[in-house]
């Protein structure tokens, strides 16, 4: 029995009717499944402070369900992505059933409907909230006369737009092709058999196969490319890991501030933005910690609902720095009132990629949008950092806790007795280790530092027992 969905809705009357963006019609599919499913977004205090300390479930609160988007709310999500891509967010529309409809996923009654209303605001896009069959995007396309896309189309658009290096440029074709292969059959009558009649006779070769055959072939040579970066990624790896530096990772929900906080920490320069997937391609820097150890932090792609299994696969060569690393900061938004269904996706992107026991801090970004009085109330914890990368607030406390969190090239405490002409070991441990204490006596410099194993390797002829 179909469920009466919500009316469309238009922009103000005040609204430019033109701006130069393609204009687009959004439809969002709400099943009494996923609405069953939406009733476990209320976390019991156990949960949320499982979800606090570690984004994984605490013993207390293991029969608690991840929490999901709403219908409404991943529609207002598409609504942001769709404004990242650039184009303008005409009408909206949330279509209520008890199961999707195998031919046209909204039926056939409010297709009709909804094709009035896309030619009513001259829409020449209409995007569905939902993943569609080829059957369906074929069907959906006939009765709209415009083309239909869905959520994963949309999202490999906005990658393309935002790939930068030719190593980005690959992965998002090798995901966009895989995606186009199975949805070519059926369109049109260029698909029909290439020849007929006198002259043209032969075994001949459908367009479907031909085209078929091209994209297999570009899908080959997209991957021997991407296994090529894979290799020299491996020996960078290597030559990195010969030398005791460990790699943090920063993780989280796409639009979580990541590149701000990456940037924050160090000076890199990376592109800043409030739309989604701004970063694309992944940035590597060398961070000074407080114990003046230093790390390498890496910026990655910002993860999403339902990311696409062919993105996954397809980045998996960037985001090998994440299963590679020896801690993830994971970055939320504090002020996101959808932060626990955020922290589900993330934990389930980091499954697919083997991450998800990896030592974690989780870092609670955007602190300076909060109102002062929640800004007050909040306190770090064992394995939670508040920060606000934009403001600088929380900055050092977040690197005491990952100088805390590491275990790679261990510090120790231990005096020394270093000769004041030995200038050379004194400006080494002037800049690679933490001295506490100082005294000059005889032409003999004593010091109480901590100091990691790779440095103090170097020092044994001066330790004092």
């Amino acid at each position: 029995m179909k469920v009466p969905g919500r009316k469309p809705q238009f922009p103000p009357p005040e609204a430019p009717v033109r701006d130069g963006r393609e204009r687009v019609v959004l439809i969002g599919l709400d099943t009494q499944e996923r609405a069953g499913r939406a009733e476990s977004r209320e976390l019991t205090a156990a949960a949320r402070q499982a979800r606090d300390a570690s984004l994984r479930p605490a013993e207390g609160a293991k029969a608690e369900r991840a929490p999901q988007f709403s219908a409404a709310e991943s529609l207002a999500e598409l609504r942001e992505l769709v404004i990242s891509a650039g184009g303008n967010p005409v009408a909206e529309f949330l279509q209520s059933r008890d199961r999707p409809d195998p031919a046209t996923l909204i039926g056939r009654g409010k297709l009709a409907e909804l094709a009035g209303t896309a030619a009513s605001v001259d829409a020449g896009l209409i995007i569905f909230d939902h993943d569609l069959s080829p059957s369906q995007q074929r069907n959906l396309e006939r009765e709209f006369h415009a083309r239909v896309i869905d959520r994963t189309q949309l999202i490999l658009d906005i990658f393309a737009c935002h790939a930068r290096t030719r190593e980005g440029q690959l992965q998002v074709e090798l995901a966009q092709l895989e995606y186009l292969m199975p949805r070519l059959a059926g369109r049109g009558r260029e698909m029909s058999q290439l020849g007929g009649g006198i002259g043209t006779r032969g075994p001949g070769e459908t367009q479907l196969e031909t085209d078929r055959r091209k994209i297999a072939r570009r899908i080959r040579y997209a991957k021997a490319q991407l296994e090529d970066v894979r290799r020299i990624r491996a020996q960078q790896r290597q030559r990195r890991e010969l030398v005791p530096v460990a790699t943090v990772a920063l993780v989280g929900y796409t639009n979580a501030g990541k590149s701000t906080l990456f940037n924050a920490l160090t000076k890199a320069g990376v592109l800043e933005s409030s739309k989604m997937f701004a970063t694309l391609d992944p940035t590597i820097r060398a961070v000074t910690l407080p114990s003046r150890r230093k790390v390498l932090m890496a910026d990655t792609v910002g993860f999403i609902r339902n990311l696409p299994h062919t993105l996954v696969s397809a980045f998996r060569a960037t985001l090998e720095e994440v299963q590679r690393a020896a801690l993830i900061l994971q970055v939320s938004d504090a002020g996101n009132p959808l932060a626990a269904e955020q922290a589900a996706q993330v934990e389930t992107v980091l499954g697919e990629l083997e991450a998800q026991d990896k030592k974690r801090i989780q870092v609670v970004n955007k602190l300076d949008l909060l109102p002062p009085a929640e800004r007050e109330a909040l306190r770090d914890g064992e394995g939670v950092v508040h920060v606000s990368a934009a403001e600088g607030i929380g900055l050092e406390r977040l690197l005491e806790a990952v100088d805390d969190a590491l275990q790679e090239d261990p510090l120790s405490v231990v005096r020394l007795r270093v000769p004041q002409s030995e200038g050379k070991v004194l400006a080494m441990l002037e800049a690679r280790s933490r001295i506490s204490g100082r005294k000059y006596r005889d032409g003999l410099v004593e010091l109480e530092a901590r100091v990691p194993a790779s440095v103090l390797r170097k020092l044994k002829g001066f330790l004092v027992p």
